[in-house]
């Protein structure tokens, strides 16, 4: 139990520090979070200059609004990432609108397609990323390195059962990312 109190203790001193102006308090949440806060961005927009800038967009929020953090509702890790994805969700859809307002390619149709492809994709980041290690170590050997359940169990050193189970879950784990528009819902961060 207390283990699980312990990032939500983190949680709620960073945001009082954050209200109390406190700038390391912001470059250690940087630190902590902005290669996910990239990641994210960066998968919904597939730009890296506009990743950069939802990247700013997001930790420029967080500074100015510490408050809008509630810990009572989940960990900070989720409300930022819920935070970026409506931010960069936002961004694609206006420069998207602004597209075929000049009457570039695609209709509305094919931006909120690309939209929805965007979020999904935004999605199944943010749960491999949020992953227990061991989930994720047998998932990349299976995906990435393409290895089987045996040669994943002999990888890692653990029964071929466990990794069965490893895999499986991993694999229910990502089929949600098609059940939600974004990271689980925080609500409330933009």
């Amino acid at each position: 139990m207390a283990r699980k109190d312990a990032p939500l203790g983190w949680d709620r001193k960073t945001q009082q520090r954050l209200a109390r102006g406190e700038a390391a308090a912001l470059g250690e949440l940087y630190d902590r979070f902005a290669s996910l806060v990239h990641g994210l961005a960066h998968r919904v927009l597939g730009d890296e200059q506009a990743a950069d800038a939802v990247t700013r967009e997001v930790f420029t929020h967080v500074w100015e609004h510490p408050d809008a953090y509630d810990p009572k509702r989940g960990p900070l890790r989720t409300w930022i990432a819920e935070l970026t994805h409506r931010l960069a969700v936002r961004r694609l859809r206006a420069t998207g609108t602004a597209a075929l307002a000049r009457g570039g390619p695609g209709t509305a149709a094919d931006l909120e397609h690309k939209v929805r492809h965007a979020a999904v994709a935004a999605r199944a980041d943010y749960i491999v990323q949020s992953m227990p290690v061991p989930l994720r170590a047998a998932l990349e050997r299976a995906y990435f390195r393409r290895r089987d359940y045996r040669q994943t169990a002999a990888d890692l050193g653990i029964t071929e059962d466990e990794a069965r189970r490893r895999l499986r879950l991993g694999l229910q784990l990502l089929a949600t990312a098609e059940d939600a528009a974004g990271p689980p819902g925080y609500g409330g961060a933009a």
